[in-house]
């Protein structure tokens, strides 16, 4: 029985969906907003959210922890910590909203797009 179990599995053994998360994570700090699917968007907003309440300590704990979570991509850690963290400073949380765009052309899931709220 899967009483309690609340996250997704995407159909991933674990160390999958974690480098999953990463990458995702990756993109959406680098582009500002990615599109795909609307389980992964679910998936990937409370990790983000984490991520961005963390760097905006700014201290060098921060940004290993950080780091070790994006799967040490300096240039992604990096631009969390000087462009989008200090953007919600006077934020309590809800860093980044889901839009969900329905089924794109023959696609079978459902696809939603993932942004950081302005």
């Amino acid at each position: 029985m899967r009483h309690h179990k609340n996250t997704r599995t995407l159909g991933r053994t674990k160390r999958q969906r974690v480098a999953l998360l990463r990458g995702l994570a990756r993109s959406l700090v680098l582009e500002g907003g990615i599109t795909t699917t609307a389980a992964k968007a679910k998936e990937l907003r409370p990790y983000m959210e984490r991520l961005v309440t963390a760097s905006k300590v700014n201290t060098l704990q921060s940004k290993r922890i950080i780091s070790e979570r994006l799967g040490n991509a300096a240039d992604a850690v990096k631009r969390l910590h000087d462009t989008i963290a200090p953007r919600y400073m006077s934020r309590a949380g809800g860093y980044t909203r889901v839009i969900k765009l329905g089924r794109i052309g023959k696609r079978v899931s459902e696809s939603a797009r993932i942004e950081f709220v302005q």
